[in-house]
């Protein structure tokens, strides 16, 4: 039996769903684990996050993490809390964003336990959180920051690089290399003309790809983030409203601040005072300061954004703003309206019809923002229903992931991999990818399933 005969790849999370990408890949003598994130969603998914860990943690010799967003990395405290004593590698940026969101992670996880007890609508006496704020410090004592493009020596005969994703600060493609064969996992691709972040770097090739679906059924619209976001901004104003935005705390509310101050110092839209409610969003803010050469923002934008707004860290400043009338802009965490400080605003502008909830971002399966968008206007909140009047408005201008061609745009680059497995997107989504990849670049392409292993052998047939 050769030593490669023992390679396998098991996909442990992103098969047949858009969330908890987890990869394990596997040799004679390694297991590495590209990404551990946590499972969003439906019920049925999140409760996967409780479930046992498919491997022994203590196992696993090396993490490789793509980005910092929870679908990915939000997982990383319980792994580590379960035994993974190894290395966690990412890029620089991730790492320090991963010092943001993780330990913020863990408080919201504590803070729900405590919520649900005191309301008591949770079916256990004693709700627990998956990991604490204490659980995500340990874990990132295991982090190490690396450069883009780096060879990074995982063991003899395998290696990794980070390349640029273009999706948030840090976000990166892998390259993974295992005795001459070669695997890359797109992570989270961005769009080649994101109001942010740089054009993800070129696919290189490889012997096997894992690409992400996000959006592989759809077409990001044609028209401009600015021009949906003013006409907006100007009615909800003009009826002295609210509005609400739930906005990821990395990249999202970000793009979301330079367009309003863009479109504010053009003079398009009423000066409104604008909250940025997430702690963790303005902390992120800060770091695109530093990472100039991850964006093509200019400083004095930069600033220009960071200004903006008022930022609100407290708690006590959170609920004082639900005291005040509008009109006003609440940018706040989560993106999904799956937790966070976004929830209570909800309840306090949700049911007035002046107001607005705008959605940003890619709404998962199962979440309250999905549910919004497929019209359902009574939204359970902390164990109660809450009749939503306010207007609901979807803009998938703001999109951080490349839509359906700039996914076949991408990757048509680079001759064909021996097998794609097509992850990270909700069936709908990955299938219309697979067909298209198919038909139009003639690859040899499948959707895998929940906890499939495949061997690393990629020139057999899928």
């Amino acid at each position: 039996m050769t030593r490669q005969s023992h390679h396998s790849l098991q996909f442990l999370g992103a098969a047949g769903t858009v969330t908890g990408s987890r990869y394990l890949v596997e040799t004679a003598d390694q297991r590495i684990l590209v990404d551990c994130g946590l499972f969003q969603g439906y019920k049925q998914l999140r409760e996967r996050n409780w479930a046992a860990f498919p491997v022994a943690p203590a196992s696993i010799d090396t993490v490789l993490l793509t980005h910092a967003h929870l679908d990915h990395a939000g997982y990383l405290p319980a792994l580590v809390k379960q035994g993974f004593n190894g290395r966690i590698l990412c890029t620089q940026a991730t790492y320090e964003l991963s010092q943001l969101l993780l330990p913020d992670s863990g408080h919201l996880l504590e803070e729900e336990a405590r919520y649900a007890k005191r309301k008591g609508y949770s079916r256990h006496s004693e709700p627990l959180p998956l990991y604490t704020e204490d659980d995500a410090m340990a874990c990132l004592k295991r982090f190490e920051g690396r450069p883009f493009g780096e060879t990074q020596v995982l063991a003899p005969g395998i290696s990794a690089r980070f390349l640029p994703a273009g999706h948030i600060l840090g976000a990166a493609q892998i390259a993974l290399n295992i005795d001459g064969q070669r695997l890359h996992f797109t992570g989270d691709l961005g769009r080649a003309t994101d109001s942010l972040m740089r054009a993800p770097a070129p696919f290189e090739g490889a012997d096997l790809l894992v690409c992400e679906s996000t959006y592989g059924n759809r077409r990001h619209p044609v028209a401009d983030a600015e021009a949906e976001l003013a006409p907006v901004i100007k009615r909800v104003a003009a009826r002295g409203g609210v509005i609400v935005i739930p906005a990821f705390a990395v990249g999202r509310a970000q793009g979301l601040m330079l367009h309003i101050a863009r479109l504010r110092q053009r003079g398009e839209i009423p000066r409104v005072p604008v909250y940025l409610n997430s702690p963790m969003a303005i902390n992120a803010t800060d770091l695109y300061h530093r990472h100039h050469d991850e964006h093509h923002v200019t400083d004095a934008e930069c600033h220009a954004m960071y200004e903006l707004a008022t930022m609100v860290r407290s708690a006590e400043e959170s609920k004082a703003l639900n005291l005040q009338r509008g009109p006003m802009i609440i940018i706040s965490a989560s993106g999904m309206l799956s937790g966070g400080r976004v929830l209570h605003h909800l309840q306090a502008f949700g049911q007035d019809s002046r107001n607005a909830i705008l959605l940003a971002g890619y709404q998962a399966g199962g979440t309250r923002g999905a549910a919004l968008i497929r019209g359902e206007r009574t939204l359970r909140i902390f164990g109660q229903s809450v009749p939503i009047n306010a207007e609901v408005v979807a803009m998938e201008s703001f999109s951080g992931h490349a839509d359906s061609e700039e996914l076949l745009a991408w990757l048509g680059t680079a001759p064909p991999p021996a097998i794609t497995y097509i992850t990270h997107g909700e069936p709908d989504a990955a299938d219309a990818l697979r067909v298209r990849i198919t038909h139009e670049l003639g690859w040899a392409c499948r959707v895998p399933e929940h906890l499939e292993r495949v061997p690393l052998n990629p020139r057999s047939s899928p």
